[in-house]
């Protein structure tokens, strides 16, 4: 697919029709409000991956409803003094991986945290093992549309939630220097990643490459490429009911955290991206409000964006800031 979204110049302008709600800041603050009455409770359980750079550990803590969420920390060998913490969110369908994975941010003198995602982690990967106990109203098959009926339902407030008590978590090791905290993930990692951004006041940075879950209005009616064609179809079954659902997009819109970001961040958009397209990813750019921002534009990739190229830009842009 050649490029089929607005031209790079309207690219750079493009704002979203999405209105945040009045309530929106209302609801996630009274969100992770409830969830921090559940002790954080981290446990770190270190785990023997056969590797001799990097040292691992099995992680759970309490996420949304305090239901137990996992993850791996992965340290430098031998580290006795706080390092940076990275926090990595993963892409729609995967999980955690496997323990052995995923060594980058650790072997550039890191720690690194990876939140595995409720319900998800066996479309592509090492898997996962989180499960999500919560259900909800019919929903079409994925998670786009799990509990869309009502903002305190969506499957996304779940997951939000327990990113930001990820933070919490991995910032909660002694080997994790909190005040040197940077989020980072792809697609649906890159849409948590900037929800966090939104709610996590004091991050050094934040990376979201190619990022998913940004200017629902556009995005759904844009691309017919899953996963927002979960939206789509819901609709098509479900008619008349698509102001509703908008409603409840509203107040898990990349854009609206967007406009919240207190860190400096580095964005990533690919041109002939049709899972993410561009005008959605730049909609959340435009709206960051932090003034130290920018954005890699790889002109003739689809949704595997920059791929190493960009995690090489990454690492260079990252020392700057830890």
């Amino acid at each position: 697919m050649a490029l089929f979204d607005l031209p790079l110049d309207e690219l750079r302008e493009h704002r979203s029709e999405s209105v945040a709600p009045d309530d929106f800041d209302a609801f996630w603050s009274k969100t992770l409000q409830e969830a921090r009455e559940h002790d954080l409770g981290a446990r770190f359980e270190p785990v023997d991956a056969g590797l001799s750079t990097v040292d691992v550990y099995d992680v759970t803590f309490a996420g949304f409803g305090g239901h137990p969420v996992r993850g791996w920390l992965r340290l430098p060998a031998g580290a006795t003094e706080p390092l940076p913490l990275v926090v990595e969110f993963v892409g729609y369908g995967g999980g955690r991986g496997l323990a052995h994975e995923n060594l980058l941010w650790a072997s550039t003198g890191r720690a690194h945290f990876t939140m595995d995602t409720r319900g998800q982690g066996s479309a592509w990967g090492g898997g996962g093992g989180t499960a999500d106990p919560v259900g909800g109203a019919p929903s079409y098959p994925g998670f786009m549309t799990r509990g869309i009926d009502a903002p305190e339902n969506y499957y996304y407030r779940r997951v939000f939630t327990d990113a930001v008590r990820a933070v919490e978590a991995a910032r909660s090791h002694p080997l994790a220097d909190a005040a040197r905290t940077v989020a980072l993930g792809a697609s649906q990692g890159g849409g948590i990643t900037i929800a966090v951004g939104g709610l996590v006041p004091d991050l050094v940075a934040v990376a979201p490459d190619v990022p998913f879950l940004c200017d629902f209005p556009r995005a759904t009616t844009l691309t017919d490429r899953h996963p927002y064609r979960e939206i789509a179809l819901f609709l098509k079954t479900h008619r008349g009911r698509s102001a509703e659902v908008q409603r409840t997009l509203s107040y898990f819109d990349g854009v609206h955290f967007a406009a919240r970001g207190r860190a400096p961040a580095l964005f990533s958009a690919a041109l002939e991206d049709q899972t993410c397209p561009p005008s959605t990813v730049y909609a959340a750019f435009n709206s960051w409000a932090h003034e130290d921002k920018t954005i890699e534009v790889y002109d003739f990739n689809d949704h595997e964006g920059g791929g190493p190229y960009h995690e090489a830009a990454k690492a260079r842009w990252l020392r700057s800031y830890v």
